[in-house]
């Protein structure tokens, strides 16, 4: 894409806020605001909020129309992005099909795509984050459930019906944890921030030993996963081992992922993420267990870059198809 003085609209669709963003064609973030997101009446606030918060902003800031590329979202649910709907979104109260791509394309009269959050996270940390621009990136995020992007030749790996990329249902644990699929096992029920209570809560009532920790939890006190990362940085018995376990599913999983596209780079993002190298070594020492020699030496581990702005950078990067196609 040769340069241009155009601009792109990233929005990132969370179940409690909606961010966007203004973003020159290179992806740089030039204005950026948020709305809460109102899921009351079915979810059929959201859209129009979105729609009116984007032209609202556009005369706010005396744009016009046509300084715009167009307008990539990422959202929750089963997207189909051909037709630009969304349907199961169920954090945002969207039970039935969505004619999303439509109804925005017509409210704001640019050009409108559309894809899963995750992947939208995974485009943004190659695009302009820890991914370093390369052709093959894959990520992982890491919050109230575990997300994926997969990057094979700079393009976001779909399959055949938008699964592509379902890292957070990598059984690492056959006969494990039951998972909200309805399988057991599955990675998301080990490394997102519910599934490090969850093993926390089933460590803790085995282990007899002393563990400030396992006093929390025997207390009825409210735990996190920031909590049990803490505590084990603080040397907390009862508290590395729920790591341990964490960071040895993980370790599966990213060597699962690299041994079957063997990318540049594995980014580990996402609230739990925060936890840092700490969490990233102990994700490299059980990687290198599992990893196929030559993926072993070759594909890198490492901490998303980007934080919050992950999502609307590489949304705002969907809507760099329209630029091309001019």
């Amino acid at each position: 894409m040769e340069k241009t003085n155009k601009k792109l609209i990233g929005v990132d669709l969370g179940g409690t806020t909606i961010k966007f963003a203004i973003l020159t064609a290179e992806g740089e973030i030039q204005q950026k605001w948020s709305i809460r997101t109102n899921i009351l009446d079915e979810g059929s606030h959201i859209v129009p909020d979105i729609i009116e918060s984007i032209n609202h902003h556009i005369d706010l800031y005396k744009m016009s129309r046509d300084q715009f590329i167009g307008i990539g979202m990422g959202t929750p649910g089963t997207v189909d992005r051909e037709n630009g709907t969304v349907i199961g979104a169920y954090n945002l109260n969207w039970k039935t099909l969505q004619p999303v791509k439509e109804q925005i394309e017509d409210g704001t009269h640019l050009k409108f795509a559309l894809d899963n959050d995750a992947n939208c996270a995974g485009l943004g940390e190659r695009w302009k984050g820890a991914g370093n621009d390369g052709d093959d990136v894959a990520f992982i995020t890491l919050g109230t459930g575990v997300g994926g992007g997969l990057i094979s030749n700079r393009k976001l790996i779909h399959g055949v019906n938008g699964a592509g990329g379902e890292v957070g249902h990598i059984i690492v644990q056959p006969g494990g944890y039951q998972c909200t699929c309805g399988n057991h096992g599955c990675l998301e029920q080990y490394a997102s921030a519910t599934g490090v209570v969850h093993l926390a809560q089933d460590l803790a009532e085995e282990y007899e030993g002393n563990s400030k920790l396992k006093a929390m939890i025997d207390n009825g006190d409210e735990i996190t996963s920031k909590i049990v990362f803490d505590l084990a940085k603080d040397h907390d018995y009862l508290a590395n081992r729920v790591v341990d376990k964490v960071t040895y599913y993980l370790g599966l999983a990213a060597a699962n992922i690299s041994n079957t596209l063997n990318p540049e780079f594995l980014v580990i993002g996402g609230g739990v993420s925060a936890a840092g190298d700490f969490l990233l070594e102990r994700v490299q020492k059980n990687f290198e267990k599992f990893a196929f020699p030559t993926v072993r030496t070759s594909t890198k581990l490492k901490l998303a870059e980007l934080g919050n702005d992950a999502g609307v950078i590489g949304a705002a990067s969907l809507a760099t198809q329209f630029a091309d196609a001019e």
